[in-house]
């Protein structure tokens, strides 16, 4: 899921219920927001982090920024990026995944944020989910279950993936071609796919949003997924049906929409 920047096996681990902008019920972690301009972060740790959060924001935008300026076509290109030269880390991670899913860098670009953000603030604790317009980054103790948000699907906030615990890093990014402001050529209702970078994930998930024009493209669509390298589970939700393939675990999500 994109944000907009300028152009110049075993048994199921216990898990809390998590929803959009509502990531995780109960007193463990402590929630709070931070805006930078286009990035709109939810995050959750063990305690108010919120100042060095902002800085990492900036500073992972100011290095963004500097390279759009630098090449201005970095920013709307739809094919994977070429160009050669030195780059930020975070620009490197976005043209690396938009390479291996076939789209261009920027649909890696909140997922990217939100993984770098959440790394940088492992500094100072053990547990932290970000969550980036919907692409979420997040090392728990516990699994936890994030529920998909598909707009008007009947199936919107009744499944969710379980992902995480033991304090292993993960993301989960969504990208839909029926809900928000995202490029995406598909009409999936919702597109989840689950992974250990969040550049990946995010790209891949407008990569395969992309083969879904109906539900009878289903299996085509997860057929396409499968051969993106670091994909490790994928779920689309189209209208009233639901295909999912990987190391992901879905379930049902007793949660009232909006």
């Amino acid at each position: 899921m994109s944000t907009s920047f300028p152009r110049a096996a075993g048994p199921p681990a216990p898990y809390e219920p998590r929803t959009y902008r509502s990531l995780v019920r109960g007193d463990r972690l402590v929630g709070f927001e931070v805006v930078v301009r286009e990035t709109d972060l939810m995050i959750r740790a063990a305690r108010d982090l919120r100042a060095p959060a902002r800085e990492l924001v900036l500073a992972e935008r100011a290095g963004l920024e500097a390279y759009i300026r630098e090449h201005p076509a970095f920013a709307g290109t739809l094919a994977p990026w070429a160009a050669p030269g030195p780059a930020p880390r975070l620009v490197r991670e976005m043209i690396a995944a938009g390479a291996a899913a076939g789209v261009g860098p920027m649909a890696a670009v909140a997922g990217a944020i939100a993984e770098a953000v959440g790394r940088g603030l492992l500094a100072h604790g053990d547990e932290v989910i970000v969550e980036n317009g919907g692409d979420i980054f997040l090392k728990t103790r516990s699994a936890a279950a994030v529920a998909l948000y598909a707009g008007a699907s009947p199936l919107s906030l009744r499944i969710g993936v379980v992902v995480g615990g033991g304090g292993r890093a993960v993301a989960v990014c969504t990208s839909s071609g029926t809900v928000g402001h995202s490029l995406s050529f598909g009409t999936a209702d919702a597109v989840c796919v689950v992974g250990p970078s969040g550049a990946l994930a995010d790209a891949a998930a407008t990569a395969v949003g992309n083969q879904v024009r109906s539900a009878r493209d289903l299996r085509r669509a997860i057929a396409h997924g499968r051969r993106i390298p670091g994909v490790e589970g994928l779920v689309i939700v189209a209208g009233d049906r639901v295909a999912f393939w990987g190391d992901v675990q879905v379930i049902p999500i007793a949660s009232k929409k909006g």
